[in-house]
């Protein structure tokens, strides 16, 4: 298990949110489990209602997860978004916001635990097509929506300018391949 701290874009603070951690781990077959933990005033977080665990679209308009997956080199990647709405969505690019299509064969998981200070939200990931042995480098982050409809945008790292996840900057994260069995 890895753990990572995401950090605000600078010209989107959010003062109500005082942080986001996520710890990741991979297992066989593409297998990811991921823990988004947010701890503040998370009363005053627009958290999308329970729907069913099941794909949408456009999903980071509002409060949401990400993961950014590649290899190391290599300019294709995969984006999956979730929300505790149970809703997620899994698109692939040929390289940066390019040749977008939706990836079929996911299959995600996992639950939500909201406390007075802390939200928790656990999936566990199926990635068929990304069971590469070699290591990943990934992005991950969040979009924080809150009640007023101000939000603030979170990353492992930013480049300048507007928020961009799938900038190469944001694929600050490693994630090492699983251990033979």
């Amino acid at each position: 298990m890895t753990a990572f701290e995401l950090v605000p874009h600078e010209e989107f603070p959010n003062a109500a949110i005082d942080s986001i951690t996520v710890t990741a781990s991979r297992g066989a077959g593409g297998r990811v489990d991921l823990e988004y933990c947010v701890r503040g005033a998370v009363s005053d977080v627009r958290w999308p209602d329970w729907k069913a665990v099941e794909p949408a679209d456009r999903l980071w308009e509002h409060t949401c997860f990400e993961l950014f997956v590649r290899s190391p080199g290599a300019r294709g990647y995969a984006e999956l978004n979730f929300t505790t709405s149970g809703q997620w969505a899994a698109y692939c690019f040929d390289h940066y916001r390019a040749g977008m299509r939706a990836i079929d064969d996911v299959l995600v998981g996992g639950g939500r635990t909201v406390g007075d200070r802390e939200v928790r939200v656990r999936r566990t990931i199926s990635l068929p097509d990304w069971a590469d042995p070699s290591e990943w480098q990934v992005g991950l982050s969040a979009v924080i929506e809150m009640l007023d409809g101000s939000r603030s945008w979170w990353a492992l790292a930013h480049p300048e300018g507007a928020p961009d996840f799938h900038n190469d900057i944001c694929f600050a994260g490693r994630l090492e391949a699983p251990r033979p069995a």
